[in-house]
């Protein structure tokens, strides 16, 4: 992990690779859950008998389940110690480029594209744009890049 002072001095860094968070595994467990909350309970995701006989050969994570791994992601990998908060701001892009089998482990990288001081109605803090991989261990391929707004707060 590393650690920042300030949000100033983490917005210092645009244009950097700032950020790895560790490994994480995508278990059935976790899969079920998503689609148990989204409503999204499609076999290639709930069915591991029938996956088998699919196109990937097991069930896969739901794309929104590897995106929504961006918060515990980023809160792995960096930490601003004057930051009281952040929230989600937004999405430009997102392309989900490799399905995510059961089991597989990813883990993301962070590179900070943009950094944007808030105005004052706005609250004390920066708009951050990151880039956003998740690598998939021993493939080429990741398995979604993503470029996310997150409002750091003081």
């Amino acid at each position: 992990m590393r650690t920042f002072n300030t949000l100033a001095d983490l917005a210092a860094c645009v244009g950097q690779d700032v950020g790895v968070s560790p490994w994480h595994t995508i278990t059935q467990t976790q899969i079920d859950a998503c689609a148990a909350a989204t409503l999204d309970a499609q076999w290639i995701h709930v069915d591991p008998v029938r996956a088998v006989e699919g196109p990937f050969h097991s069930t896969i994570a739901h794309g929104f389940l590897t995106l929504s791994l961006v918060p515990r992601c980023l809160s792995q990998s960096i930490e601003v110690q004057e930051a009281s908060t952040a929230i989600n701001y937004g999405l430009n892009k997102v392309r989900f480029t490799s399905v995510v089998p059961v089991n597989t482990r990813l883990r993301a990288h962070f590179h900070l594209a943009a950094a944007q001081a808030l105005l004052p109605h706005e609250g004390r803090g920066y708009a951050l744009t990151w880039d956003v991989t998740f690598e998939l261990q021993a493939q080429d391929k990741p398995a979604c890049v993503a470029q996310c707004i997150v409002r750091h707060y003081t």
